[in-house]
């Protein structure tokens, strides 16, 4: 995943070039996705919250700024990608290209559209190692795009850095979890493009379908 550092410059350029059918910029789902996980995943209170895949730090800006009482730290193999990160978060977290260097005893871990990036036959190799950072009832969430949606399936044909992408089912994305280890829970998000964004506060209630853009697997890492 180090090639990102050939777009770390264009990142944002890219992405909203690939989703301009929605009428909204990267942005919108980076804070999207920030708000899904205030609400419905991070304990209250001061936590730990590890971006892995953070890529530029966009994901992070927003859940810094949403619980500015929680620590935020970021891992991305793309160095480039690191070295844009703001000041502003790397005061207040650690951001690294150096896995070695990823701390452990997370609350939170996110993993926002980075394994359709990974080979498949090494996405449960990682997922495994991702989850020994996480702490007894901490939680591993995973943003993907959605395979079923045809407009999702156009953005990534139309990302300048997906050409090496492999969508992975909901299904695939759970079967990484041993029942017996984690308590699992899948959403479908992103519902409504900006044309119709008045429709939007009905989206928490259609987590059921799956028309969604894009989904969510939360993974709940019960005591051994």
């Amino acid at each position: 995943m180090a090639e990102f550092d050939a777009f770390a410059a264009t990142y944002e350029q890219s992405l909203d070039a690939s989703i301009g059918i929605t009428g909204e910029s990267f942005d919108y789902f980076a804070k999207y996705k920030a708000a899904y996980i205030a609400r419905n995943v991070a304990p209250k209170g001061p936590a730990k919250i590890l971006d892995y895949g953070c890529g530029v730090g966009l994901l992070s800006k927003h859940l810094r700024a949403l619980m500015p009482e929680k620590r935020v730290d970021g891992f991305d193999p793309s160095e480039e990608s690191i070295l844009r990160i703001g000041p502003e978060l790397q005061v207040r977290g650690m951001f690294t290209s150096d896995e070695c260097l990823v701390g452990r005893d997370y609350d939170v871990i996110v993993i926002a559209n980075v394994l359709h990036h990974v080979r498949p036959r090494e996405r449960g190799e990682l997922i495994r190692s991702v989850t020994l950072r996480l702490r007894a009832g901490g939680k591993l969430v995973i943003f993907e795009h959605n395979p079923m949606n045809p407009l999702t399936r156009r953005a990534v044909s139309r990302c300048a850095f997906d050409g090496d992408a492999v969508l992975l089912s909901q299904g695939e994305t759970r079967g990484y979890f041993p029942a017996r280890q984690f308590r699992v829970r899948r959403d479908y998000v992103v519902f409504f493009p900006r044309w119709l964004s008045w429709l939007r506060p009905l989206e928490p209630f259609l987590a059921w379908c799956p028309l969604g853009a894009q989904y969510v697997v939360t993974a709940l890492k019960t005591p051994a």
